[in-house]
């Protein structure tokens, strides 16, 4: 199986949050699951840490080099064809980086790991 992380589901298994889900944090940690990392994930990470709004335990760089690797989880690049989703999408979700994370998971087929059951309304396999 493969999957898409949201970014705070991103975040929660990094960090050990206990507000990942069981079912989120057996599927991700499951040695059998391809774990997808959109750009926009760590783009939107970056954001929130120079607005002050997030804060990592260790510098950003370090941080997110260290982590995809210790975990094995791979980028997903941000293809023409995923934003190009994004011209007919419709506006259930208004975050930038979410509807990009719609588009990749409408374009790659894949279940997209995520709390905000905004995703719903888009018909995309969400795992929570």
């Amino acid at each position: 199986m493969t999957v898409l992380l949201d970014t705070h589901a991103f975040l929660w298994f990094l960090l050990a949050d206990p507000k990942l889900s069981n079912p989120a944090q057996e599927i991700i940690s499951d040695a059998q699951t391809r774990v997808s990392v959109s750009p926009a994930t760590y783009w939107e990470i970056a954001i929130k840490i120079s607005l002050g709004k997030y804060a990592l335990p260790e510098p950003y760089a370090l941080f997110m080099e260290q982590q995809l690797a210790i975990n094995n989880f791979r980028i997903l690049p941000i293809l023409p064809g995923h934003t190009a989703i994004l011209t007919s999408l419709p506006f259930h979700h208004r975050d930038p980086f979410d509807r990009l994370l719609i588009a990749q998971s409408i374009a790659e087929q894949v279940p997209l790991v995520s709390c905000d059951s905004a995703f719903d309304a888009y018909g995309i396999s969400r795992i929570w």
